[in-house]
């Protein structure tokens, strides 16, 4: 295995070359904290996706795509004297030994000792409500996720899956009022109750409620095209045809994927 501290090292060079204010890159010099955050995000979601996709090739180059931005972040905090690369790595680490007592310490592992560290924490940075330290800027069914796991943890919670696919039965019917009366902020208000309970749904499944949406999203894309593809063989395109036959067309696509399955 090589040694990361030169590479590490080096990257942190770069990083300092490119801001630097006389000889570095003017696009690079002009970004601050807030311009560069949504790259965070999207490198986090490309190193997602190519995990999805198990392109294993393209991953190292993808989490390097996804370092740069803690690098960037960190050099950025450094010219302001705020904290640099090294405090971060040293704050992890700190992080990550103090919250496995069982295997750094000499204490046995116990249920709930991951929270139990994380509640003290936000005790010690004044964050002491236990929902205070979900991020707001997380994806909205994300969070919904986290902050149904983080009230779970505190007992409130619903005992059975089946609880929850009931009460998601419960919010669709109260939609469907509202999609009766026409009122859209009531529509709006309810439509995001659905959404908040199918995330519980998923979390108490103990799946990633982003995950199964990406997974909606690429079958979608993935069947949309074929039905695309296959009247592009007759000659036609989408706009000439009627939703009848895009919906024949859906179902003889879903037909030939359920018989390359079999």
């Amino acid at each position: 295995m090589q040694d990361a501290a030169p590479a590490v090292q080096r990257l942190l060079d770069i990083m300092a070359r490119l801001r630097d204010p006389q000889t570095g890159c003017p696009w690079d010099r002009a970004q601050d904290f807030a311009s560069i955050a949504p790259y965070s995000i999207e490198e986090a979601y490309e190193v997602a996706d190519t995990i999805a996709r198990e392109d294993w090739d393209g991953l190292p180059d993808e989490l390097g795509d996804l370092l740069l931005q803690v690098v960037y972040h960190a050099q950025m905090a450094d010219e302001k004297g705020m904290f640099d690369f090294a405090t971060v790595a040293t704050l992890i680490g700190d992080k990550m030994v103090r919250r496995h007592p069982h295997v750094f310490g000499d204490t046995e592992a116990t249920p709930g000792q991951w929270e139990h560290g994380k509640a003290q924490e936000r005790l010690a940075r004044n964050r002491g409500g236990t929902l205070d330290d979900v991020p707001v800027g997380l994806p909205a069914l994300l969070r919904a996720r986290k902050l149904s796991a983080r009230a779970a943890r505190t007992g409130f919670d619903w005992d059975t899956v089946a609880e929850v696919a009931a009460k998601v039965d419960e919010e669709l019917d109260e939609l469907k009022v509202e999609l009766e009366s026409g009122d859209r902020e009531k529509i709006f208000d309810e439509l995001g109750d659905v959404l908040f309970t199918l995330a519980t749904l998923a979390r108490k499944l103990d799946m990633d409620p982003e995950a199964c949406l990406r997974q909606a999203n690429a079958k979608f894309t993935r069947r949309f095209t074929a039905v695309e593809h296959d009247l592009a063989d007759r000659g036609l395109a989408l706009v000439d045809v009627d939703v009848k036959t895009m919906e024949e067309g859906w179902q003889a696509v879903k037909r030939r994927e359920r018989a390359a399955q079999d």
